[in-house]
């Protein structure tokens, strides 16, 4: 089992800055991939970035440029810092861990909100 803890959100203005944290626990492999997650009010929960096991990152489009996805191996955690926040990046940002095998665990969320 895997558990994972987000922290790091909250209520900011636009073009401010927050850096998300998601702390893993349990069965976490380096060979598995993490990722951050967004879903707004009504809406889909769509991919916001991943780091694969090998270190290669993906982001949505209409992050790149903005936010950044890192992760500390050594203390099984991984990182998003959102930069030039936009009123649409409002939305509950989940953590994901995917194993080699594609099981995939889900954090609780945390909220974000961007003001204008």
């Amino acid at each position: 089992q895997v558990q994972l803890e987000e922290s790091g959100g909250g209520l900011v203005q636009a073009g401010g800055s927050l850096r998300l944290s998601c702390l893993a626990s349990g069965s976490i492999s380096s060979s598995g991939g993490m990722a951050w997650y967004r879903q707004a009010p009504g809406k889909q929960r769509d991919l916001v970035a991943r780091i694969t096991n090998v270190g290669g990152k993906i982001y949505a489009d209409s992050v790149k440029g903005r936010f950044t996805i890192f992760r500390d191996y050594a203390e099984n955690a991984v990182y998003l810092q959102m930069d030039n926040l936009k009123p649409e990046d409002t939305a509950v940002y989940f953590c994901n861990y995917q194993t080699w095998d594609l099981i995939q665990y889900w954090g609780q969320g945390t909220q974000v909100t961007v003001f204008s």
